[in-house]
């Protein structure tokens, strides 16, 4: 069992890059998201009661299909309303049952990011689509987040197409399966 935890900043490519992921490697794609507008459904986002839902989400998600030996991808965008200690707690289910966490992070300069955010495909999940809201969001500390555990693979997104990326990464993970 097996998790590929693509991380990176918003429209660094994750949700697309997981999906192309998906559909060539036949693993779910459990992204940030779906626990991100279930727990908005109920709570402003940052809030106690938000946290708290999308963490019970993610736990949730990675005990089970740990319990059920079922590999998936996770997309995760780092920032300063999730506590590291989850992040520990998520990688630990797993690990318990003998699986690995693979990191991948996807890196993007912010002149990149700043133009991808206008993207209309970044409406369908209420991402974040404003690129003066990010800057301030920026310049108030809210996606600073500790160092996650070291890549397995770093990925640079500005200029790859996210079949090739998802091509890449599936060809790494399946040289270290061997």
């Amino acid at each position: 069992m097996h998790v590929i935890f693509l991380h990176g900043p918003a429209a660094s490519g994750k949700h697309t890059i997981g999906s192309r992921l998906s559909a060539l490697t036949g693993l779910p794609l459990f992204h940030n998201h779906l626990a991100v507008d279930a727990a908005k459904s109920l709570f402003a986002f940052g809030t106690s009661g938000f946290k708290n839902v999308r963490a019970a989400i993610w736990r949730a998600g990675f005990r089970e299909a740990a319990a059920a030996n079922r590999s998936f991808i996770f997309t995760f965008h780092p920032e300063a309303s999730v506590e590291l200690s989850l992040i520990d707690e998520l990688v630990e289910s797993v690990q318990s049952v003998g699986g690995r966490v693979f990191f991948v992070e996807l890196v993007c300069s912010t002149d990149t990011v700043l133009r991808r955010l206008a993207e209309p495909s970044r409406t369908q999940f209420g991402k974040l689509t404003d690129p003066m809201l990010y800057q301030e969001l920026e310049k108030q500390g809210a996606f600073e987040f500790p160092p996650l555990p070291a890549p397995f693979l770093r990925v640079h997104t500005d200029s790859s197409a996210p079949d090739i990326v998802a091509r890449e990464i599936a060809s790494a993970i399946q040289a270290l399966s061997r």
